[in-house]
């Protein structure tokens, strides 16, 4: 669909081009030729030339042509042409259409669209409706919502109802984007039609987002994609971008607390942050100063010394004290588009020192390493008082080139040159005895993983280690690699928590290298405090906590009876959860920031955080284009420019430049 207006692109280049040819040609018409003097015996016999000498002046009266017109006509569309007219075209929906929908974090953010303030979110369904609209009586579409992840809203159909109660029926979420599995089901749900079914032209498949996706250079899409950009490159927005807590080992009532934010506006901004524990102010506001993240060198003031630019953007809380479990929340006070990124909590479990047990024939480095975490209750022992007395009360035990015959029922085990007895990962053995593999040094570590961030292990030397039996069960994760094989494996095996290092720390280097007595801290935390390393941090949205069939199993001791239900309470409602008989408990997607609780309280998910503190969701740039595709819109209207002309030129101004053509040639004959 096309609709007009009087826009032109260069409207000052064609009327300057006006003003010089028009005249020009016009003032062509009013000259004559001079006529060539002769002289002649007779002027009786030349009647002719005496009425030429009649009208030898330069100029003649302006008479009627029909070349001038055609002339005019034809300068007239050139100058056209030159103004660069554009036409406003609304892209209607093909034979075969994929609706995409984006409601992830950042299309909750509040703009003004046309004199109307509502969220990205509403425009790009009202968007989707007006495509809807444009299609004919026999195409079809189909709805698809994706965040980071994907749902048919609506399967192909070519009732306008069901498409657009399918597009009304989104709703938001403060999820991550991603756009692969959005295009995989795009692409399954057009694979069904055959060609001569689709017409013979491209699946249209329009995408109704602010492109923030974070896969958006690694996917593309076969069918005929349109981008409608949604929102504004000038949105302000301050966001909580880092946000973590940690109590002290020496003094585990003090609590740790570190946030960052992040300025994604076209501006400087200046914001208050206020945290509070429980619901109750604990700290006056700090004032900050955040300087826009597009900035780069050339953006600042030209006065350098400008003390009002001096940027802060973080802040941090050094000793809280907390004697029992809180939850302590971060807000900043400056109102922007999107309100999610506002706040950030963590939940803080009740303090509790950590007690570690060292089973060894000695080895001086290991104790070193435990005697520098200044636990409250560091032990070493000998493997035979060790099955004397039979532990359980440690948070985590180390074992060093020992495997045990009595292990407890439940726990935390870090082991060096030892396998668990009778666990699912063993080690390859030949002739019924193990392999041992010589010297070798690192090829890979999972830098990502709590443990293992922010050590460089690529000079790490092994004169031997154990090889590890292949295939690993599939729960065990790898976190280092040598050349020759699994190094470092994590393994949870039951209500158990393992962490392998297949290797005789003694026979390497790694003692002498500073990553060692870091690595020790992250393990022994780790494994003391499960996956969340600094207390219990934030969950992101999307995330589906999982229930282990222990706890249930503890919570139904305590009542006397069996759970068939778990109540999940917070910024989604009440949801209403069937426990299963047999394995563990996954909680439904939590795709709302705030906080959850769990009725009955499940053990170290009484309370559940879940914040946004992510960068790509927080900045709300919207991308120009998609790979693969064309933006077919533009911030403020559904509508995007055609330029027209070359159709002036070649569906007006070269026929009639035949015509003239074709009228000249008959006058000259």
């Amino acid at each position: 669909m096309i609709s007009w207006m009087p826009s032109f692109l260069n409207p000052w280049v064609a009327l300057l081009a006006a003003g010089l040819t028009v005249p020009l040609l016009v003032l062509l018409y009013f000259l004559k030729l001079r006529r060539k003097e002769m002289a002649v015996s007779s002027t009786l016999l030349w009647r002719k030339a005496i009425q030429d000498l009649q009208v030898n002046a330069p100029f003649q009266k302006l008479k009627w042509s029909l070349l001038l017109l055609l002339q005019l006509l034809l300068l007239t569309l050139l100058c056209l042409a030159l103004a660069r007219p554009v036409a406003n075209v609304t892209p209607a929906a093909t034979h075969l259409t994929v609706i995409l929908i984006d409601h992830s974090g950042s299309m909750s953010a509040i703009e003004d669209f046309g004199g109307s303030k509502h969220s990205r979110l509403e425009e790009a369904q009202q968007r989707a409706r007006d495509l809807v609209d444009s299609m004919h009586r026999h195409d079809l579409a189909t709805v698809i919502a994706f965040n980071d992840s994907a749902e048919v809203r609506q399967t192909f159909t070519s009732d306008p109802n069901a498409l657009k109660n399918a597009i009304d029926g989104i709703t938001p979420t403060d999820r991550r984007t991603k756009l692969a599995l959005a295009y995989k089901l795009a692409e399954s749900q057009t694979a069904s039609f055959p060609e001569q079914q689709r017409g013979n032209e491209q699946p249209g498949i329009f995408v109704f987002s602010d492109g923030r996706a974070e896969d958006v250079k690694d996917v593309a899409v076969r069918g005929d994609l349109k981008y409608t950009k949604i929102g504004s490159d000038d949105t302000p927005n301050v966001g909580i971008v880092t946000f973590s807590a940690q109590r002290n080992y020496e003094h585990p009532e003090e609590v740790q607390v570190f946030a960052r934010l992040a300025n994604y506006g076209p501006t400087p901004v200046r914001t208050d942050v206020q945290l509070s524990i429980d619901g109750k102010v604990a700290s006056d506001k700090t004032d900050l100063l955040l300087l826009p993240e597009r900035w780069n060198d050339k953006d600042f003031p030209a006065d350098k010394k400008d003390t009002t630019l001096v940027a802060k953007d973080s802040v941090s809380f050094p000793k809280l004290e907390l004697t029992t479990a809180a939850v302590i929340k971060l807000e900043q006070m400056t109102k922007d588009a999107l309100a999610s990124d506002d706040s950030a909590m963590v939940v803080v479990p009740p303090p509790k020192p950590l007690s570690v047990l060292l089973v060894t024939d000695g080895n001086l480095y290991l104790e070193r390493a435990i005697a520098s975490m200044r636990l409250q209750h560091p032990d070493t022992m000998a493997p035979k008082v060790y099955e004397q007395k039979k532990p359980e009360q440690y948070d985590v035990i180390l074992f060093d080139r020992y495997e045990p015959t009595f292990m407890p029922g439940s726990g935390n085990f870090l082991w060096f040159d030892a396998l668990p007895p009778n666990g699912r990962v063993q080690a390859a053995k030949e002739n019924g005895q193990p392999v041992i593999l010589p010297q070798t040094s690192i090829l890979d570590w999972n830098r990502e993983h709590p443990i293992l961030r922010g050590l460089q292990l690529s000079k790490l030397q092994i004169d031997q280690s154990i090889k590890l039996d292949s295939p690993l069960p599939v729960e065990a994760e790898v976190l280092v690699e040598t050349f020759k094989g699994p190094l470092i494996v994590l393994q949870h095996e039951g209500r158990s928590t393992h962490l392998i290092c297949a290797f005789d720390l003694l026979q390497s280097n790694w003692p002498r290298r500073p990553s060692f007595p870091v690595f020790m801290d992250s393990a022994v935390e780790y494994l003391a405090l499960g996956t969340d390393m600094d207390v219990r941090q934030s969950f992101r949205p999307g995330a589906t906590p999982k229930v282990p069939r222990v706890d249930l199993q503890k919570l139904e001791a305590k009542s006397g009876k069996t759970l068939s239900e778990i109540k999940l309470n917070g910024p989604m409602g009440t949801l209403t959860v069937a426990v299963p008989q047999n394995g563990d408990l996954v909680l439904p997607p939590l795709d709302k920031v705030g906080l959850y609780t769990t009725d009955p309280p499940i053990p170290r998910l009484e309370k559940i955080a879940v914040s946004l503190l992510d960068a790509n969701e927080s900045n709300l740039m919207p991308v120009s284009d998609l790979p693969n595709g064309v933006n077919i819109a533009s911030i403020g209207n559904s509508k995007s420019r055609l330029e027209l002309w070359w159709w002036i030129i070649a569906c007006a101004a070269m026929p009639l430049l035949l015509i003239e053509w074709w009228v000249y040639t008959r006058r000259v004959r």
